[in-house]
Protein backbone atom coordinates (compact mmCIF):
# COMPACT_ATOMS: atom_id res chain seq x y z
CA UNK A 1 0.00 0.00 0.00
CA UNK A 2 1.33 3.37 -1.51
CA UNK A 3 2.22 6.11 1.29
CA UNK A 4 1.02 7.97 4.45
CA UNK A 5 1.87 11.89 5.46
CA UNK A 6 4.05 11.16 7.97
CA UNK A 7 7.33 12.23 6.38
CA UNK A 8 9.08 9.03 7.38
CA UNK A 9 6.95 7.24 5.01
CA UNK A 10 7.33 9.58 1.85
CA UNK A 11 6.48 7.38 -0.89
CA UNK A 12 6.38 4.45 1.12
CA UNK A 13 5.23 1.38 -0.29
CA UNK A 14 4.37 -1.13 2.63
CA UNK A 15 3.22 -4.64 2.20
CA UNK A 16 0.80 -5.18 4.77
CA UNK A 17 1.15 -8.64 6.37
CA UNK A 18 -1.58 -8.75 9.33
CA UNK A 19 -4.58 -6.67 9.78
CA UNK A 20 -7.13 -7.48 12.13
CA UNK A 21 -9.02 -6.57 15.73
CA UNK A 22 -5.71 -6.37 17.11
CA UNK A 23 -4.07 -4.04 15.09
CA UNK A 24 -2.24 -4.37 12.18
CA UNK A 25 1.92 -5.11 11.00
CA UNK A 26 3.49 -3.99 7.80
CA UNK A 27 6.86 -4.20 6.40
CA UNK A 28 8.48 -1.45 4.27
CA UNK A 29 9.04 -2.66 0.61
CA UNK A 30 9.94 1.28 -1.34
CA UNK A 31 13.37 2.29 -0.08
CA UNK A 32 16.52 0.50 0.20
CA UNK A 33 18.84 0.81 3.57
CA UNK A 34 22.11 2.46 3.12
CA UNK A 35 25.00 0.87 4.04
CA UNK A 36 24.23 -2.80 4.32
CA UNK A 37 23.53 -5.51 1.61
CA UNK A 38 21.58 -8.77 2.13
CA UNK A 39 25.45 -10.66 1.86
CA UNK A 40 26.89 -8.26 5.17
CA UNK A 41 23.63 -8.98 7.20
CA UNK A 42 24.45 -12.44 6.43
CA UNK A 43 28.16 -11.99 7.64
CA UNK A 44 26.83 -9.95 10.66
CA UNK A 45 25.38 -12.68 11.98
CA UNK A 46 27.82 -15.11 11.29
CA UNK A 47 25.78 -17.05 8.64
CA UNK A 48 28.40 -18.02 5.54
CA UNK A 49 26.56 -16.10 2.74
CA UNK A 50 27.17 -19.07 0.52
CA UNK A 51 24.85 -18.79 -2.46
CA UNK A 52 23.20 -15.94 -1.21
CA UNK A 53 23.16 -12.53 -3.84
CA UNK A 54 23.87 -9.36 -3.11
CA UNK A 55 20.44 -7.93 -2.45
CA UNK A 56 19.73 -4.50 -1.19
CA UNK A 57 18.40 -4.49 2.65
CA UNK A 58 14.69 -2.46 2.32
CA UNK A 59 13.48 -0.24 5.06
CA UNK A 60 11.12 -2.00 6.95
CA UNK A 61 9.97 0.48 9.29
CA UNK A 62 10.58 2.40 12.45
CA UNK A 63 9.47 -0.38 14.64
CA UNK A 64 12.87 -2.60 15.75
CA UNK A 65 14.67 -1.15 13.25
CA UNK A 66 17.28 -4.21 13.62
CA UNK A 67 14.67 -6.92 13.54
CA UNK A 68 14.80 -8.65 10.31
CA UNK A 69 12.08 -9.99 7.70
CA UNK A 70 12.05 -11.77 4.61
CA UNK A 71 9.18 -11.26 2.23
CA UNK A 72 9.10 -14.35 0.14
CA UNK A 73 7.46 -16.43 -2.53
CA UNK A 74 5.17 -19.10 -1.12
CA UNK A 75 7.40 -21.99 -2.09
CA UNK A 76 9.26 -22.01 0.80
CA UNK A 77 8.10 -21.99 4.28
CA UNK A 78 9.83 -22.64 8.09
CA UNK A 79 7.85 -23.08 11.28
CA UNK A 80 6.84 -19.31 12.04
CA UNK A 81 6.25 -18.37 8.45
CA UNK A 82 2.94 -16.35 7.85
CA UNK A 83 1.72 -16.68 4.59
CA UNK A 84 -0.10 -13.53 3.31
CA UNK A 85 -3.71 -13.96 1.53
CA UNK A 86 -5.61 -11.10 -0.48
CA UNK A 87 -8.62 -11.18 -1.94
CA UNK A 88 -7.20 -13.50 -5.28
CA UNK A 89 -5.69 -15.95 -2.90
CA UNK A 90 -1.77 -16.43 -1.31
CA UNK A 91 0.17 -13.30 -2.30
CA UNK A 92 3.45 -13.75 -0.49
CA UNK A 93 5.14 -14.78 2.76
CA UNK A 94 6.84 -13.38 5.86
CA UNK A 95 9.18 -15.15 8.05
CA UNK A 96 11.29 -13.52 10.39
CA UNK A 97 13.44 -16.03 11.77
CA UNK A 98 17.22 -17.00 10.79
CA UNK A 99 16.28 -20.38 9.19
CA UNK A 100 14.98 -18.54 5.79
CA UNK A 101 18.38 -16.54 6.03
CA UNK A 102 20.27 -20.08 6.11
CA UNK A 103 17.84 -21.35 3.50
CA UNK A 104 18.88 -19.05 1.30
CA UNK A 105 22.64 -18.49 1.94
CA UNK A 106 22.66 -22.39 1.05
CA UNK A 107 20.82 -22.14 -2.07
CA UNK A 108 17.53 -23.72 -0.74
CA UNK A 109 15.51 -20.83 0.03
CA UNK A 110 12.27 -19.26 -1.73
CA UNK A 111 12.97 -18.57 -5.48
CA UNK A 112 11.67 -15.26 -4.86
CA UNK A 113 12.70 -12.86 -1.74
CA UNK A 114 12.97 -8.94 -0.02
CA UNK A 115 15.03 -8.54 2.95
CA UNK A 116 14.20 -5.57 5.15
CA UNK A 117 14.59 -4.26 8.64
CA UNK A 118 12.57 -3.25 11.20
CA UNK A 119 8.35 -2.58 10.52
CA UNK A 120 5.74 -0.61 10.59
CA UNK A 121 3.18 -1.00 13.64
CA UNK A 122 -0.50 0.04 14.58
CA UNK A 123 -2.38 -0.68 17.66
CA UNK A 124 -6.45 -1.58 17.85
CA UNK A 125 -7.94 0.49 15.12
CA UNK A 126 -5.19 2.89 15.11
CA UNK A 127 -4.57 1.59 11.22
CA UNK A 128 -7.96 2.13 10.12
CA UNK A 129 -8.29 5.63 11.35
CA UNK A 130 -5.31 6.70 9.57
CA UNK A 131 -6.62 5.31 6.44
CA UNK A 132 -9.10 7.89 6.41
CA UNK A 133 -6.61 10.87 6.22
CA UNK A 134 -5.24 11.99 3.42
CA UNK A 135 -1.77 10.26 2.35
CA UNK A 136 -2.62 6.79 2.20
CA UNK A 137 -3.75 4.31 -0.72
CA UNK A 138 -4.92 0.94 -0.19
CA UNK A 139 -3.77 -0.76 -3.43
CA UNK A 140 -4.17 -4.41 -4.11
CA UNK A 141 -0.69 -6.35 -3.88
CA UNK A 142 0.45 -8.82 -6.83
CA UNK A 143 4.23 -11.05 -6.50
CA UNK A 144 5.09 -9.35 -9.38
CA UNK A 145 5.33 -5.66 -7.90
CA UNK A 146 6.58 -7.22 -5.06
CA UNK A 147 9.47 -9.11 -6.68
CA UNK A 148 9.61 -8.09 -10.51
CA UNK A 149 9.31 -4.65 -10.16
CA UNK A 150 12.57 -3.05 -9.20
CA UNK A 151 12.46 -1.13 -5.47
CA UNK A 152 12.70 2.71 -6.72
CA UNK A 153 9.62 1.87 -9.32
CA UNK A 154 6.67 0.17 -6.57
CA UNK A 155 5.67 3.02 -5.66
CA UNK A 156 4.17 3.67 -8.79
CA UNK A 157 3.71 0.81 -10.13
CA UNK A 158 1.15 -0.23 -6.98
CA UNK A 159 -0.69 2.90 -8.57
CA UNK A 160 -0.78 1.72 -12.14
CA UNK A 161 -2.19 -1.34 -11.34
CA UNK A 162 -4.88 0.07 -10.03
CA UNK A 163 -5.32 2.05 -12.92
CA UNK A 164 -3.91 5.83 -11.33
CA UNK A 165 -1.17 7.59 -13.00
CA UNK A 166 0.80 9.19 -10.48
CA UNK A 167 2.20 11.89 -12.69
CA UNK A 168 -1.77 13.66 -11.95
CA UNK A 169 -1.58 12.76 -7.95
CA UNK A 170 -2.21 16.15 -6.36
CA UNK A 171 0.63 16.83 -3.69
CA UNK A 172 -1.81 18.59 -1.40
CA UNK A 173 -5.54 18.74 -0.66
CA UNK A 174 -8.09 21.49 0.02
CA UNK A 175 -11.55 21.94 1.06
CA UNK A 176 -14.46 23.09 -0.16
Amino acid sequence: MPGMADPRFERAVIALCVHDENGAIGIGIGHKRAGISFRGLLKQLDIDPGQAPDNAVHHGGPVEPGRGFILHSTDWGGQDTLHVTGPRGEIFAMTGTIDVLKAIAEGRGPSNWIASLGYAGWGEGQLDEEMTRHGWFAAQGTPQILFDTPTDERWAAAFKAEGIDTRLLASETGAA
